[in-house]
């Protein structure tokens, strides 16, 4: 068995369910066991472990101080997601760090790191963590967000040692970063149209995400004529489509991924109906307007079936543009080591777009994903195109160690 599939399969295990897919979410059994492993992958490997006041994980070789190269990702998920989005990051950078070893000290110093939240599927908002780390985030806002059991964020802290006053702006810890690269299995299928097993980023789009909350009457569904009724549930499909068509006219993508509907009586009429919108495009200017339009065609099909509306902005990433030389210098290194490299942008958030518009010199890899599908059970990656990351990030820390 190759080290990578010795490593993985450690992992592989944890928070799968029957149907195949991954339920990491923050905070939760799976997601506390995966930090476990960390842990004990740091341990093994004689590094320095810091679990820092925001959830974030980092395992150290040499001592931590500014101008260090980070790498790694995150091991939380979506609600059935795949094994690879994230994980990947996290098993190669140790993989990396383990064969760097072999070759003496590093002439700085050197982190995997783990960010917690990522995916901001239990609690919302994606990229706590980072967000958190760099002050993008109001840490009393974080603290306060609920998920579906109405558990707010800090409950899910303090019941795992940390403390919800602590948290938070680090401009310490957030020194030490250097430079970060950061692997992760594509999110698409570009590398699988353009034939090469491993990329290098050039942008994370810009991305929102909104909650449109419908708020009618509730009713008998067999005994209320159809022009008596206030029925939420009918303006929410208008804005399901309404989302479609204005991402298509747009260029952009929208997704109401998450709809919720109350009482939830297949024989009443709801009194409220709440829709999650997520919009993503190449320029902030277009995902705003997108979102305009879907607003007034939610105000005015709500006014048009006596039902209210309200919406929430409840995050917000302006995304980034990573910086041509360092990406220049990645692009470089991989081609040289694999004989190809593809360039290309990305829809996905990442913690390493939070770091960049932070100000921190950062950089992603990208795996060939053959399905091209993600967020699901169907995300695959070859174990000889992870590999092929493998030498990749381990050539690219190499470099900027040199």
């Amino acid at each position: 068995m190759s080290d990578f599939a010795a490593l993985w399969s450690e992992l592989e295990p944890i928070g799968r369910a029957e149907d195949g897919g991954y339920h990491r979410l923050a905070w939760t059994g799976a997601d506390l066991e995966c930090r476990r492993w960390f842990r004990a992958r740091a341990e093994r490997l004689g590094l320095l472990l810091d679990e820092d006041p925001n959830g974030n994980q980092w395992a150290w070789w040499g001592e931590p101080s500014p101008g260090g190269v980070v790498t790694g990702s995150h091991l939380d998920s979506v609600p059935g997601g795949g094994a690879f989005d994230g994980p990947l990051g996290v098993v190669s950078a140790f993989l990396a760090l383990e064969r760097l070893r072999a070759g003496g000290r590093p002439s700085r110093p050197v982190a995997v790191v783990n960010f917690a939240d990522e995916e901001g599927g239990r609690f919302g908002v994606a990229t706590l963590g980072s967000r958190l780390l760099t002050g993008s985030i109001d840490p009393g806002r974080a603290a306060a967000l609920t998920d579906a059991a109405g558990v707010t964020l800090a409950d899910a802290w303090r019941a795992n040692g940390l403390d919800p006053a602590r948290a938070g702006a680090d401009p310490e810890r957030l020194a030490r970063i250097g430079t970060s690269v950061d692997l992760h299995v594509e999110q698409g299928r570009r590398l699988v149209d353009v034939g090469v097993p491993v990329g290098v980023a050039t942008a994370v789009w810009p991305h929102g995400r909104w909650r449109y909350e419908l708020s009618g009457r509730g009713d008998h569904a067999g005994t209320t004529r159809l022009a008596d009724r206030s029925d939420p549930v009918l303006p929410l499909a208008h804005t399901v489509l309404a989302a479609r068509a204005a991402a298509e006219e747009a260029g952009a993508v929208a997704t109401v991924g998450r709809i919720a509907v109350h009482p939830g009586a297949v024989n009443a009429i709801a009194s409220r109906a709440t829709a999650w919108l997520d919009a993503r495009a190449p320029d902030e200017s277009v995902v705003r307007s997108v979102v305009a339009e879907v607003t007034a065609s939610a105000e005015a099909a709500a006014g048009l079936h006596g039902v209210g509306v309200s919406v929430a902005e409840e995050s917000w990433s302006g995304g980034a543009t990573f910086g041509s030389e360092l990406r220049g210098r990645l692009a470089g290194v991989v081609g040289g080591r694999l004989g190809s490299v593809a360039e290309l942008p990305t829809g996905a958030g990442h913690d390493a777009a939070v770091l960049a518009a932070a100000g921190v010199p950062a950089a992603m890899l990208f795996v060939r994903n053959p399905t091209g599908t993600s967020h699901d059970p169907a995300e695959s990656a070859t174990v000889e195109d992870c590999l092929a990351g493998v030498d990749a990030l381990t050539a690219v820390l190499g470099d900027l160690l040199s």
